[in-house]
């Protein structure tokens, strides 16, 4: 499904040879396979670095750099290609703060991230095992006997949103409301809707910060108001931002890969077997399932004309970096189509360099629980008869996944 898309405007400076249609527009659908289909197609008939119409959120323009190493580069050079800018968020209600830290180039981009580091260390996050294995147990065991359940709503969404809350110490009566707003911040392509959406989470996240400050706990935002940054607290800005950045990233990536790895398990028996019968190798198959179905996508900003590889970017101009296209790269990986347990792959699901995602240990964990979980108390599972898949396209993730088993 795809909604109308404003008319393009291509800069002097884009050579109509290198304009070309993105599948991947943000706030669409569609039933044709992200993955399997359009990412192998772009590899071989694109250029390594093209212009799309309609890349960006809201419908705007940008440069797509289809490979690897190509990607890697640019995660690097922050003095040519910015974080700032990274979302449209704050901008879209008429405020200053920004995704911190994810929005912050180096060097500044150093103190925040060390400030936020003891937060998501491995040891840190081991902390909450029991109780991310007692979510997994109870959501498995609320739909094993049925013989079927719809995997996004029933688990894929509101496994990882409980043990958010439980870090951000938010009442768990706010999940259905939280899923709603998701929605809105990631799967629309209506900026009013966008807006109101990211209206309805800073109010909130304000009224926590609030609380907060009146009655300090043992959870994130404590921390973030008591911590110094090079001598200072965090300005509200800062805190808003902070927190919002875990919002995001903290909801929606990981239900978004669950889903995408039950749909290959799902369609794919060998490898579940595989999975249950070596559960020790679930951490590897993880890594490998993240480059064959990586979904995130994320944007840099050009600060300076230059010639990246042979084309012209202009201040201003934004850049997709596409992870989905990268962990398909024919150049970086053989055979990029087959899913192989055995591979260990350097994969940018999870993004590279000085940004690499602060949470992904957590995330890590809580999909390997959830494959341990639900492989170890579900027989074989199939995708419903009958059902053809729908995909959101910018974050890709299945729109519903009916699975079915035998009991």
């Amino acid at each position: 499904m795809q909604n109308e898309l404003p008319e393009p405007t291509i800069p002097a400076h884009v050579p109509a040879t290198l304009v070309k249609h993105f599948p991947y527009i943000f706030g669409t659908t569609t039933t044709q396979e992200p993955h399997l289909d359009w990412a192998p197609a772009i590899h071989t008939e694109g250029p390594d670095i093209f212009y799309a119409p309609h890349a960006y959120p809201g419908g705007s323009p940008a440069w797509v750099v289809r490979r690897m190493d190509h990607l890697r580069e640019i995660y690097f050079d922050t003095d040519t290609f910015s974080s700032k800018d990274f979302s449209p968020f704050a901008k879209l209600i008429g405020e200053s703060w920004i995704n911190t830290p994810v929005e912050i180039d180096p060097p500044e981009h150093a103190k925040y991230r060390k400030m936020a580091n003891p937060l998501f260390t491995p040891k840190a996050v081991s902390a909450l095992d029991e109780k991310i294995r007692h979510y997994a147990v109870n959501y498995v065991e609320a739909f094993r006997a049925k013989g079927e359940c719809e995997f996004m709503s029933q688990f894929a969404f509101e496994f990882p949103i409980k043990v958010f809350l439980e870090l951000m110490d938010f009442p768990l009566e706010h999940t259905k409301q939280f899923l709603e707003w998701e929605y809105d911040l990631l799967h629309v392509a209506d900026m009013g809707k966008i807006a109101a959406a990211t209206r309805n989470v800073v109010d909130f996240l304000r009224e926590q910060i609030e609380d907060r400050r009146k009655a300090p706990r043992d959870d994130i935002i404590s921390y973030a108001l008591d911590v110094d940054v090079d001598g200072a607290k965090l300005n509200d800005d800062e805190l808003v931002g902070f927190s919002f950045n875990l919002f995001i990233g903290g909801l929606d990536t990981v239900s978004t890969n669950m889903g995408l790895q039950f749909t290959h398990l799902a369609r794919n028996h060998e490898d579940q077997d595989f999975l249950r019968k070596n559960p020790e190798e679930i951490p590897h198959a993880i890594d490998e399932l993240m480059r064959a179905y990586a979904a995130v996508t994320t944007f840099r900003t050009c600060t300076k004309e230059t010639e990246f590889h042979g084309v012209t970017m202009m201040p201003g101009d934004k850049v997709m970096m596409s992870t989905t296209l990268a962990g398909r790269d024919p150049a970086e990986f053989d055979n990029p189509g087959k899913v192989d347990f055995s591979r260990r792959p350097r994969h940018v699901a999870f993004g590279f360099g000085p940004h690499t995602c602060i949470g992904m240990h957590l995330a890590k964990r809580e999909m390997r629980i959830a494959l341990e979980e639900f492989l170890g108390r579900i027989p074989q599972f199939s995708i419903k008869p009958g059902h053809d898949v729908e995909y959101h396209l910018g974050m890709i993730q299945p729109v519903t996944l009916p699975l079915v088993w035998d009991i």
